[in-house]
Order: C-alpha cells, then sequence, then structure tokens
C-alpha cells in the first residue's frame, strides 16, 4: 500500500499542489490498489488528476481513452508542462503522421511514457490492438464515460466496444469517469464495461457559485447584447443548436462591438482550433458555439453560460453551465426557452428508431420539466441526479429570488397518485394528466380509460396543470420514474403513506410560456410601447414633406417605420437605416428632418433611449434581394428570376416591394410594358397619385374594382414607389 506522505509528494512535485480536492485521495488509493473504480465528479471537480497522479506513480503505461482530439492534446500539454520529459505523456489518433506514430510507440516501448490518450476508433484498430499486447498497461482510464449510454446526452456508439477491446489486449484496473451521469446512464456505463463491482466514488452536483435564469425567447438578440455590453470584458460561452445560428449570432455580436467567434463542427479543424485559442488566450470574450465546444475545456474564468435555444438534455445542460466559474467565481447561466423550440426538436428526432425516438422525447420532457417549472432550479437539477438538496430556497436561482405565490395542493397530489395506482402504475405523465383533465386521447380511448372513475376528475384545470403536480410529486419523492420503460410512473413507499395519511403539500403554479412571440413582428417592428406624442410629430413633419415634394405621405414613411421611430428614437442616420421598412436610400433622401425633430425631442423630454438602440443587424447575406436587383438591372423577366430562386411569383414580389420600400429604386418598366396595358397602367399610377390615402393593397383594389387584377397593382405599385419615393 502505497503511504499517504508518497502520494503527497507527487502531488506537489508534478503538480504543485499541496491538498486534493473532494474525494481525489481516496480515488487515487482505490486505483493505486488495484481496484475497478467508477468516478462521478462535476466539471471542474478535477477529474483528470483522478487518473494522472496514479499513471506517474504506477509501473506501466495508462491508457486513457477519450472522445476528442484537442481535448486529448491539452491534456498531453498539461502533462508534458507538469515533468521535465516531453515523452512522459503522448496521444495516438488519427491526426498523426507515419513518423508521429513511430516516435510515440517507440517511447512507449522504451517505457518512458506514463499516459497514452487514443480515442476509441484508434482503439479499433488492428495494428493499434496488437501494438498494446507487448506493453505493460497500469490501467485503463476512460474519459467522458457517459458517452457509452444511449441515455446520456453524447451518445457515441464506439464508446460501446471499448471492453471487448481490453479483454483482446490484457485486462487491467479499469476507471470510468464523466462529469454529468443520472443513475440510469450510471448503471448503463458499469454494466457495459463489466465493471459492477468498482468502488464508486460521487462528488456533489451541487455548485454554490452558479446562478440559473430560464428567460422566455422574446428580443433574445437585443437582450444578449445588452448583457454582454453590461458585463464588459468578461468571458462567456453562448449555446445554439445550429451552426446557422452560431454563424449569425457571431456576425451580430461582431457589428455590435463585442469580441466574439463562431466554433463548430462544421468549420475546418483549423479554425476551429485558432479561435478556441483565441478564446482561451482572451484575444475574444465570447464564443458562440454548437454542443461541439466544451468538452474538457479547462477555462477557469467563464463568467456567463447563454442557451440561445434550450438543450436537448438536462444533462447537457448541467455539463454546459458546467464551464462558468469553475475557479469558484460568479457564473451566470441563463437559458432561453420557447415551447416551438422543443417541437422543434421533436421533428428533428423523426426518422430515428423508435427507441431512440422514445429516449430522446423522455429527455426533452425532462429539460421542459427544469424550463417551466416555479420549483428551485437547483433543486430540479440535483434530483435528475439523484441527489438531494435539502434548503428550500438556494438564493441563487430565478425561482427562489422572485418565488410565484404558492397553494394547498394535497388534494391534487392524492388524485394524481390515485389515478396512476388505478392504471396499474403503467403510464406516463401525459396519459396521467389526459386522464385527471377529462381529454379523450386515442390513446385514452383504446385503453378505455375514459370510462375510469378517476376520468375529468380534475377537469376545471388543464393537463398542463395536471403535469406539474405530478413533477412536484416526483421531486417530493412520492413518485418515482421507471426509466427503463420510458418514463412510467410508479409510487414510492413516501407516496404510499402520504395517501394514507395526506398533510398539507404546498405546490406553485408553472411558468407560462405559452405567449412566446418571435424576435420581431412580421414587419419587423418592435413590440415596446410607441410614444404617441412623437408619433404625432412625426406623422406631421411626413405630411408636410409630403406637400413639399408633392407625394402622399405614405411614398416618404409608412406607419410602421414611424411607429418604430417612436420606439427607437434613432439620432443618426445610421441609427435610422436600421429602423424597420427605412433602408440606406430612405434615410439618406428623407432622414435628416426627422433625426433632428427626434434629436430635440428626446433632449427636451431627458428620454432615456433604449440601452438596445446600439443592436445593428447584420445585412442579409442570403443573397436574395442582390440577385433581384442585380437580375432587374438586366431586365430578365420575373418568371426567370422566381425560378432561379426557387420562388413563387407571389414570393418574388414580395421581395420586390420590401426592396423598394427600404428606399432602393427599381426600374421594371421592361416588364410591366409588356405585361399590362399602358391605359391599364395610367389607371392604377393615377389612383396612387391622386387619390390613395396609404399604399393598402386591400383598398386600391376596393376603390378599383374587379377589372384589375392584384398582381396588375401590385407592380404598378412598385413603379409608383419607386419613382416618386425613391
Amino acid at each position: 500500500m502505497v503511504s499517504d506522505s508518497t502520494i503527497h509528494d507527487y502531488l506537489k512535485r508534478y503538480f504543485g499542489f499541496d491538498t486534493f480536492k473532494g474525494n481525489q485521495e481516496d480515488i487515487i488509493k482505490n486505483i493505486l490498489a488495484g481496484r475497478d473504480t467508477f468516478v462521478l465528479m462535476p466539471t471542474g471537480g478535477g477529474k483528470s488528476l483522478c487518473y494522472q497522479l496514479p499513471a506517474v506513480m504506477g509501473e506501466g503505461t495508462a491508457i486513457v481513452i477519450s472522445p476528442l482530439i484537442a481535448l486529448m492534446k491539452n491534456q498531453v500539454d498539461a502533462m508534458r508542462n507538469f515533468s521535465t520529459n516531453d515523452d512522459v505523456a503522448h496521444f495516438l489518433n488519427s491526426s498523426l503522421t507515419k513518423t508521429e506514430i513511430a516516435r510515440v510507440k517507440k517511447d512507449v516501448l522504451e517505457q518512458q511514457t506514463k499516459l497514452l490518450y487514443v480515442a476509441p476508433e484508434s482503439l479499433t484498430k488492428e495494428e493499434n490492438i496488437e501494438f498494446l499486447k507487448n506493453i505493460k498497461i497500469s490501467f485503463y482510464a476512460v474519459d467522458e464515460a457517459h458517452c457509452i449510454s444511449e441515455w446520456g446526452h453524447d451518445f457515441r456508439p464506439e464508446y460501446r466496444r471499448i471492453r471487448p477491446i481490453i479483454d483482446t489486449i490484457c485486462r487491467s484496473p479499469i476507471i470510468a469517469l464523466t462529469a454529468t451521469a443520472t443513475p440510469k446512464v450510471q448503471h448503463d456505463i458499469q454494466k457495459n464495461l463489466g465493471i459492477l463491482e468498482a468502488n464508486i466514488f460521487k462528488s456533489s452536483f451541487n455548485r454554490p457559485n452558479l446562478y440559473y435564469e430560464v428567460k422566455s425567447k422574446q428580443d433574445v438578440t437585443k437582450e444578449i447584447i445588452k448583457y454582454i455590453k453590461n458585463n464588459s470584458g468578461k468571458s462567456g460561452i453562448i449555446y445554439c443548436l445550429s451552426r446557422k445560428k452560431v454563424e449569425e449570432m457571431a456576425e451580430v455580436l461582431k457589428v455590435n462591438g463585442i469580441k466574439a467567434l463562431p466554433y463548430h463542427a462544421g468549420m475546418d479543424s483549423a479554425t476551429r482550433t485558432q479561435n478556441q485559442d483565441k478564446f482561451l488566450m482572451e484575444e475574444a470574450d465570447v464564443i458562440v458555439a454548437t454542443i461541439a465546444f466544451g468538452m474538457g475545456i479547462d477555462k477557469p474564468d467563464v463568467r456567463f453560460v447563454i442557451h440561445y435555444d434550450i438543450p436537448k438534455s438536462l444533462e447537457g445542460y448541467y455539463q454546459e453551465t458546467g464551464r462558468a466559474g469553475r475557479d469558484g467565481g460568479e457564473g451566470n447561466c441563463i437559458a432561453y426557452y420557447s415551447y416551438n423550440d422543443i417541437l422543434k426538436l421533436e421533428k428533428f428526432m423523426q426518422g430515428k428508431p423508435i427507441a431512440e425516438q422514445e429516449i430522446g422525447k423522455q429527455l426533452l420532457l425532462e429539460t421542459v420539466s427544469y424550463a417551466e417549472s416555479s420549483v428551485c432550479r437547483r433543486k430540479i437539477l440535483l434530483h435528475y441526479f439523484g441527489e438531494e438538496y435539502p434548503r428550500e430556497n438556494c438564493e441563487a436561482c430565478d425561482n427562489c429570488l422572485h418565488p410565484k405565490a404558492q397553494f394547498e395542493g394535497s388534494e391534487s397530489v392524492v388524485n394524481v397518485l390515485e389515478t396512476i395506482l388505478a392504471v396499474k402504475e403503467k403510464f406516463k405523465a401525459d396519459h396521467i394528466a389526459n386522464i385527471l383533465s377529462g381529454k379523450v386521447t386515442s390513446a385514452i380511448k383504446s385503453y378505455k380509460h375514459h370510462k375510469l372513475e378517476y376520468f375529468g376528475i380534475g377537469e376545471e384545470k388543464d393537463e398542463k396543470y395536471w403535469n406539474m403536480v405530478i413533477r412536484q410529486a416526483l421531486i417530493a419523492k412520492f413518485l418515482t420514474k421507471d426509466i427503463e420503460n420510458y418514463g412510467l410512473l410508479k409510487l414510492t413507499q413516501e407516496g404510499l403513506d402520504f395517501l394514507k395519511n395526506p398533510v398539507s403539500f404546498m405546490l406553485a403554479e408553472d411558468h407560462d410560456y405559452a405567449d412566446t412571440a418571435d424576435e420581431e413582428n412580421a414587419f419587423g417592428a418592435k413590440t415596446a410601447a410607441v410614444d404617441e406624442e412623437l408619433f404625432s410629430i412625426l406623422k406631421d413633419l411626413r405630411k408636410k414633406i409630403s406637400k413639399q415634394k408633392d407625394v402622399p405621405p405614405f411614398v416618404i414613411f409608412q406607419d410602421p417605420s414611424l411607429e418604430d421611430m417612436a420606439i427607437q428614437y434613432p439620432i443618426t442616420i445610421d441609427e435610422l437605416q436600421n429602423i424597420s421598412g427605412v433602408g440606406a436610400g430612405k434615410a439618406q433622401r428623407y432622414g435628416a428632418e426627422f433625426i433632428d425633430i427626434i434629436k430635440k425631442y428626446v433632449e427636451e423630454k431627458e428620454i432615456i433611449r433604449p440601452l438596445d438602440m446600439v443592436v445593428k443587424s447584420v445585412v442579409n447575406k442570403s443573397g436574395i434581394k442582390v440577385y433581384i436587383i442585380q437580375s432587374i438591372d438586366m431586365k430578365r423577366p420575373l418568371e426567370d428570376i422566381a425560378e432561379a430562386k426557387g420562388l413563387e411569383m407571389d414570393e418574388l414580389i414580395s421581395e420586390i416591394e420590401a426592396i423598394v420600400n427600404s428606399g432602393t429604386r427599381l426600374n421594371l418598366d421592361y416588364y410591366i410594358d409588356t405585361m399590362i396595358d399602358e391605359d391599364r397602367q395610367h389607371d392604377i399610377y393615377l389612383y396612387f397619385r391622386e387619390e390613395a390615402e396609404s399604399d393598402s393593397l386591400e383598398e386600391a383594389i376596393k376603390e378599383l374594382g374587379n377589372e384589375f387584377e392584384e398582381e396588375e397593382i401590385r407592380l404598378v405599385r412598385i413603379k409608383f414607389l419607386s419613382e416618386m419615393g425613391n
């Protein structure tokens, strides 16, 4: 048995620490004693040291199986920094040349190397298996072990082949390490690696320094920019689900003067590595990424982790938020939630095997519960990982700092428990909620549950309410989810005791995110309140200019544009260009008088303009508008333009209207003259010139009568607005 003093000597000599964190010392002793070990330690707890130290102390080479090339490189570099000998650690993966592979193998055979990092794919190669048979292996460390489980958030099929390969090479002690595993995932890992008898070391999942908040998904981009500007110079990560959103968000942040870089698996690896390094070296403050970013990222001072999209699982969420505040300092975890995102994620699952879809749906439901619940966020997260949080108020989440009013829910809980027993504990939460609220679904009919005495017993409440009661009964441990069977609800002993002797049980209503709007309405106008006084002043100015220019007022700026000015208070031409429906052309042509009058108004009234007025939008890079403008300049028929871009004629005309409304002049005469008789053109043009009070299409159709096609009216209206307004 290795003495405590020897272990502490190695800790000081190699890693420069005087003391161990948490369970580290016990884990290291367990490995040195040759026993299988399972380590469950949250991000930032010091997992790597648990296998690095015994590897340095033991005889032979430790094989570390790790999923990411970038992660291996970081770890090998770190080990070499601790040692005077560069051969102490190597990695073996697809990024190496033949010469480099030969060098690695030579060092290992000469017993210079204490840690050899391999990707699971490299481990399966025949030549590597034969090579490893010739060396003394001290132990195998399976890092990021949750990749083994289909219930984990980062499942990798090749991880499930690790144990058979170990048996082929030679059996040595196995240590499995993960920063996130529910009881189900933990069992999966141990079973698959054949280490059910392993000594288990669990650290608490509670990260007291992290603040958790879920916000409604409205004006997200603006909110994020405002947040980052209020936390200037702090490091942060923004997670998005799609690569496209990552690119867009990084671009918008840059345009708004924030040092941000994108990171996703679709970028070439050199750029990816470069962006990661810039973030680590503080040349960039913010990294915008898909979940491809972060595994093993050892940056201690990440001050915020923002989820633009809610993640697919609570494990993924915990892992990603765990990258904040690893030094014990401030760490703000903010997630934006809209039920529409959940529906999108469910759509992505279609087409996958049924079993996979079921697992995916269960994981999503847990995420929905977390987002919508008004229970302490810490309590929910820790409960998910099989840990109890004893305090009533964590004082570091939105639900605890702004609690919802509670009400007596004992009767509701009894109804839930009795209904679950009535259906023999063979159904999931949604089904139970439907029975209680009296909602007839195909499943309810086929099981004849609409004939149960409990059907509709709580019909004064909807199924959302009953789902909330079920969730809070789960946290109170009255219920448990049979995860093997995709979330069937079963009563615990505590639940049975509660049924026999119901006592007071307080509930709190869920958050309602049902009204979550898109970031902007159809016109692009913001939804804040319009300053009616300013709106009226701007309308008067528009009227005055329309008389001077002898054009109808709507040709200058339409009402939604004036409304937006009366919300945003633009006082420069640049700011005016960001107002919906304005664009560079109109801003230059008519803007000066409008910004002068707004500036005076703001000064007189001492108005604090919205901070987020600084949000600049990125030019639409889709290229459709540019293509349309160029094609019209080249006098291409509109039908050809529509076909080239896969648009219906109606959609193309809408695009052209948007271009003209923003102040760009287009000459469609070449097309209109061939399609519409000159007299008909004249009648429509005259209507807009002399009679129209607005550019409304409905009013034009009503006034001009049925003899004109809608398309004709729209095309001549484009000609009129282009000539008169631009």
